[in-house]
Order: structure tokens, then sequence, then C-alpha cells
């Protein structure tokens, strides 16, 4: 491979153009030059889901996602934002917020609780048959009417865990007024 300074091209044009000029001579020194190649830069960005996503994650979530699936999915549907220091601190403060409701259900659970056991056993009245059998039995809906009659508390019958009744005596009703905690109520059924 030829150098510039070797070029005899080079050094006629530079002698024909300018006579009177000193021919420059290129140094023979070759610098190299090299190339080094880099890893492609990941493109990830982190995220906080403002709502649940299946197989993604749960909403309030950091997370990190490709930024093509973020500028293309998440964004136009509004599903997620990008991470900003203003934007934790208003996650914070919204967790604060809504563990501070759950602790109020909770409590107000645990209250309720305390009245129901301190009330004692609720009377239910129904029609006897041979011996100890009652006609029908005792539901769910008729415990809650008893409440609603007697304490002025609704209740759902979905949170109600009654036994088969259909015989007079004395049972016990669970209520489940929140995940953790649990009323355990007194049921006295007599026959008229």
């Amino acid at each position: 491979m030829a150098s510039w300074g070797s070029s005899s091209c080079l050094q006629k044009y530079s002698l024909t153009k300018n006579p009177f000029s000193e021919t420059v001579k290129f140094s023979e020194r070759t610098s190299i030059l090299t190339i080094v190649a880099q890893k492609k830069a990941k493109k990830v960005r982190k995220i906080i889901l403002k709502e649940d996503i299946s197989q993604l994650g749960k909403k309030g979530d950091l997370l990190d996602v490709k930024a093509g699936f973020f500028r293309n999915y998440l964004l136009p549907l509004g599903k997620a934002q990008i991470v900003t220091a203003a934007l934790i601190k208003e996650m914070k403060m919204e967790d604060e917020k809504i563990e501070a409701e759950k602790q109020r259900v909770k409590d107000e659970a645990q209250q309720l609780a305390r009245i129901f056991e301190t009330i004692g056993a609720f009377k239910v009245k129904r029609k006897g048959g041979k011996g100890k059998q009652i006609f029908g039995s005792v539901t769910a809906q008729d415990l809650v009417d008893i409440i609603k009659a007697q304490i002025q508390r609704d209740v759902d019958k979905k949170i109600v865990n009654l036994p088969e009744i259909r015989e007079t005596g004395e049972y016990i009703a669970e209520l489940k007024l929140h995940p953790e905690v649990t009323a355990r109520v007194r049921l006295t059924v007599y026959a008229s």
C-alpha cells in the first residue's frame, strides 16, 4: 500500500503547479485507527403501573420494561407512567392513605366484633315439630334480619357462615367482618 508521501502523482502535481515552492515530504509514520465496537445500549424504561396488568404486575408496581413496549402499548392506553421523583412521592402518599383506610376499616370491624360478642345470644323462634325438630331451617338471611332488628346494623348475608340448623338448641355462627376479623355469634333456636 502506498502512502501519500511516496505518491509520484502528488509530487508531480505539486511541482508543476507551483515550481518555486518546496516539496513537502510526508512523514512515513502511519497512524493506526482502532475501531472499538460498543455493546448495544439496552433501551429500558423505569415505569409505574397505573392499573393491574396480567402477566406484568399490579397497580403501583415499579418495573423495568423495554422502551418500545412502553411507547407503543402502555403509554397510549394510559396503563403506565415513567418514574419521576414527584410521581414516587405521590405514590407513597397514596399508599399511606390506602393503608390508613385499611386500618380504619379493620378497627371498625374489630369494634363491631366486640359488640356482637358482648350481646350474648340471638334468639330465633321457629315452629316446632316432633321432639327437637323444627319446620324449615334457620338461614343466613334470618340471622341478618335478627341482627338488623336488635342492634340496627346492616350485615351482608354473604359474610355469615352458619351451620345447618334443623333442630332447637344453641349454635355458633361466624361473621367474617374483615379478612383478619371474624366475630362469633351465639344463636338460640327454640320452638314455639
